[in-house]
Formats: structure tokens, C-alpha cells, sequence
């Protein structure tokens, strides 16, 4: 592998630099003879924190699918991938050295008949603990739980599982060495989840103000996937004819979207982006769910760094420093002035090699 030069400001500090990629890895020592490849302002490889590899609105896909999939988020700068749940072993994507890095959550672990069909793995509660141990061992430190989910016997958005349960599953996760993660929309299921110590929250739009200091003090993530809860009012009008109690509930949620998620920041919440691509959601997404993110009211470089440098942190990946992965994406303006750019990276750099 030869030794690419680059050249810029170098995010987070914006220091203009000569970044070198050596076998792979980063280093600001001057390498001679180096060829410059490009110049621009050069951000560690964006990571998307809620994806879904392997899934299709149908369930699972092909692997040739999820090949493509994967390079749709590559292209558009997506170098680390954390997958929420797929119905497919995704191991493979981790074998090529030309698609992005993924740490896999095993399948998303569900309650019976309260969930999309050929997504999950669907359980009773007497049998979640003990298949949140089998998904810990099929992942790479994570599992999935869907925390809620319309009881169409109740007509209403409401717990998957009980209290207890949930808090059971979060301990034999950790004993596994595994976090833990939940889809959760609704208010009912948070308390326990978070006073059981789960480690991530994903959607989170039932939150409360007691609750988002409660998560900033024991360091809980939030990945809000906002063009997703976007789409709660939608979910809202479709189902309100036959369950008018769900559908007032997620026209609640919707209408109290913003206001959630601008305290979980104020808070000192750790945010994260995550566009939760699969299924009918398309891949190769991220910039726009930041710009959703900032249009909300998070800051630019706030919602910038939680799809690159601090995800990278949060994952265990470096992000530019001395000696770590040479994963980053070169763009022709400062995409902290104009989030836009992210729409149009002018250099991929995944592993060292220049790959779009």
C-alpha cells in the first residue's frame, strides 16, 4: 500500500495538518515521498448508531443485497455502522475490507405478535433473559430489545414486557458482556429501562425532563433517529380508526418530538445519529438525519460530531488521532459552516485505501 498524503484542516480541532496513511493507520510524522492524494477538510469516517444490515420490508434480504446496501452508506461517508438488529448473520460484512466497519446487535428481540413480522426474534417474558444471552453471544456487544409496541387487544402503545423482565435481560446481558439497547417511542417502558441501567435508548420520544438528567447522570445514550419519529404522525393517522388510544398517544409523541429532544442535549445526554436504514428506509441516509438533527435546534458541529468523532468514541474507534484507523471522508468546504456538504464527500478513506 503506498503512502497517501492529505491535506487540511483536520476536524474536530480544525488544525490544518499533513495527515499520512501508513498500512492503514494514521500518523502526522512527514512521510517522504508520499503522493498527495487530496485536500479539503478532512472529518474522522461518519458513523451511523441505528442501522439495520440485512433487512428489507420484508425481512431478511440476500447477501448480495446487503453488499449494496453497505456500499450506498460507504459512498456517503458512513464508515462505521452499528446495526440494530438484522434477520441475517451480517459476520460477512466484517471479512471485507471494502465495506464499512459493523458492530452487530444480533436480531432485534421482540414480544409475540407485538412486532413486524420476519424482523425479530419474538419471545414471552419468561423467555427473554434467556434469549437476550443467546443474542449477546451472536453480536459484537450489543442487543436489541423492542421495549414497545401497539397492543392491538389493548388498542394502545404500551409496554412489550414487564418491568421486571426488562430489568433481568439488562443484567444477563451485562454478565455476557453485552449493552444493551431498546426501540422504545412511548413514555411507559422508560422508567424501568433506565433505572435498570440499559445502556442506550433508541427513538426515546416518551422521555421526560426527570428522566433525560436521570440518563445524563448515569451517561445513557440517546440515538433520537429523527427523520424516523418524523413519521409518528403518519403512524398516528393510520392507525387512529381502529385504535383511537394509540393514535392520540403518537400524535402526542410526535407533537412533543422537538421539546425531548432539545432537553436530552440541554441535559448533557449523549446523542448520537442514526437514520435506522432498512426495512422500507433507505440506506446511504446519514446526512440528512444530521441535518434533521440540526433542524431540530442541535447546534451544526454538536450534531456533526455526534455522526463522527464522538460516535467513533462511543463505538471504541479512533477518530484522527495518532496511530488509529485512517477511516474519514474529505469534503471542499467545512461542512461545520454548511451541513450540506456532507451530501457530497469529494474523497472516501476507509482501511487506508481511497475508496470512493
Amino acid at each position: 500500500m503506498s503512502t497517501l498524503r492529505f491535506h487540511g484542516p483536520v476536524l474536530p480541532s480544525g488544525e490544518v495538518q499533513d495527515l499520512y496513511v501508513v498500512d492503514g493507520h494514521v500518523t502526522y510524522h512527514a512521510q517522504p515521498g508520499a503522493e498527495t492524494a487530496a485536500r479539503g477538510w478532512i472529518v474522522p469516517g461518519l458513523v451511523d448508531a441505528h442501522c439495520h444490515l440485512g433487512l428489507g420490508e420484508e425481512g431478511a434480504i440476500s447477501e448480495e443485497e446487503t453488499v449494496t446496501t453497505a456500499i450506498e452508506d460507504r459512498d456517503a461517508g458512513a464508515l462505521l455502522l452499528r446495526d440494530c438488529g438484522s434477520p441475517i448473520d451480517t459476520r460477512f460484512v466484517q471479512e471485507r475490507d471494502d465495506l464499512p466497519r459493523l458492530v452487530r446487535a444480533g436480531r432485534h428481540v421482540a414480544r409475540t405478535r407485538r412486532y413486524l413480522p420476519g424482523y425479530g426474534v419474538e419471545v414471552e417474558p419468561t423467555d427473554l433473559a434467556l434469549e437476550i444471552a443467546r443474542q449477546a453471544e451472536r453480536g459484537d456487544g450489543w442487543v436489541k430489545i423492542v421495549g414497545d409496541w401497539i397492543s392491538r387487544a389493548e388498542g394502545d402503545l404500551l409496554p412489550s414486557f414487564p418491568a421486571s423482565d426488562l430489568a433481568e435481560a439488562i443484567a444477563t446481558a451485562h454478565r455476557h458482556g453485552a449493552k444493551v439497547t431498546a426501540h422504545c417511542f412511548g413514555q411507559d417502558v422508560l422508567p424501568g429501562l433506565i433505572r435498570a441501567g440499559i445502556d442506550c435508548i433508541e427513538h426515546g420520544t416518551g422521555l421526560s425532563l426527570e428522566l433525560v438528567e436521570e440518563m445524563a447522570r448515569r451517561g445513557t445514550a440517546l440515538v433520537p433517529t429523527v427523520m424516523q419519529t418524523d413519521k409518528l404522525l403518519g403512524f398516528a393517522d393510520a392507525g387512529r380508526a381502529k385504535f383511537p388510544a394509540y393514535g392520540d398517544r403518537m400524535a402526542d409523541l410526535h407533537a412533543r418530538r422537538r421539546e425531548v429532544l432539545m432537553s436530552a442535549y440541554e441535559a448533557g445526554v449523549p446523542l448520537f445519529a442514526g437514520t435506522d436504514g432498512g426495512g422500507e428506509k433507505r440506506h446511504g441516509n446519514l446526512a440528512n438525519e444530521v441535518l434533521a438533527m440540526h433542524a431540530m435546534g442541535i447546534p451544526a458541529e454538536d450534531a456533526l460530531a455526534s455522526a463522527s468523532w464522538k460516535g467513533r468514541a462511543w463505538l471504541g474507534f479512533g477518530a484522527l488521532e495518532e496511530g488509529s484507523e485512517a477511516d474519514f471522508v474529505v469534503y471542499d468546504a467545512d461542512p461545520r459552516a454548511d451541513l450540506g456538504v456532507l451530501h457530497s464527500p469529494a474523497l472516501v478513506v476507509l482501511r487506508g485505501r481511497v475508496v470512493a
